[in-house]
């Protein structure tokens, strides 16, 4: 009885069985193939630009911070705005107080002139001079990519 059982039991035919596995194949290969495009992508967009700072020096014969930006990107930008704080989170835009205008362009790494200074006067809108020994935060906003923020005490 138990032989006979076995005889009658059948299984998926041949050909439903290979058109199940090439499905199952090409939906592993649009996942993996969608999960690498996306990767990519954000990895590639960081890249682009890249601002670090490299200097932040106070001068207080013509009452002036000035900050040197660098781009270590590959991509060309232009910088926008500049904010000034006592803290990270709590910071003030003096872009109107400084020689960036309407923008001052900075190159990528391979393009022409990657370091750029800002230049911020005193009185500003964040106040009427800086404090010697209080330690001071710049943020530098790019039209293109993240802001970079920086601090120094005078």
């Amino acid at each position: 009885m138990h032989m006979r059982w076995l005889k009658s039991k059948r299984g998926i035919s041949p050909i439903l069985a290979t058109l199940l596995l090439i499905v199952i194949a090409v939906a592993a290969i649009v996942v993996t193939y969608a999960w690498v495009m996306m990767y990519m992508g954000t990895t590639t967009t960081q890249a682009g630009v890249l601002l670090k700072i490299d200097n932040i020096w106070f001068d207080s014969v013509t009452n002036v911070t000035k900050i040197n930006v660098r781009n270590a990107g590959d991509s060309d930008t232009k910088l926008v705005d500049v904010y000034v704080g006592t803290s990270s989170e709590n910071m003030v835009r003096v872009t109107d107080d400084s020689n960036l205008g309407s923008g001052k362009p900075i190159s990528g790494v391979s393009g022409g002139d990657n370091t750029v200074t800002i230049t911020i006067s005193w009185p500003n809108n964040f106040g009427d001079m800086w404090t010697e020994g209080t330690r001071y935060y710049f943020k530098v906003v790019p039209q293109h990519g993240e802001a970079v923020t920086a601090s120094a005490v005078p």
